[in-house]
């Protein structure tokens, strides 16, 4: 197996990139979400695999309605959450 990037803060697209551009350019790309498995704090954990669908930047508002730092959401799941996620970001502003 290859050897996971493990990063401390928040990763950034530069970063995303250069860690893709040594990758062949036909691989999926998914996104694996790791979790404990239960409450308690044993070792057990899952690993959800998605393929990657989309992207979406995406600006949170603070308390008092400023928009905060740009992010870039990579998005991905089951396919009908994707699209009902992605009809409802769509219609948001409706």
């Amino acid at each position: 197996p290859a050897t996971a990037a493990r990063k401390a803060h928040p990763m950034r697209v530069s970063e995303l990139i250069d860690m893709l551009k040594d990758q062949p350019p036909d691989a999926e790309v998914e996104l694996a979400i790791v979790a404990p498995v239960g409450d308690d704090s044993d070792e057990d954990i899952t690993v959800d695999r998605y393929s990657v669908e989309g992207m979406l930047p995406w600006r949170d508002e603070d308390e008092e309605g400023n928009d905060e730092e740009l992010v870039i959401w990579l998005v991905g799941g089951e396919d009908d959450d994707v699209e009902a996620f992605l009809d409802a970001i769509e219609h948001q502003d409706d």
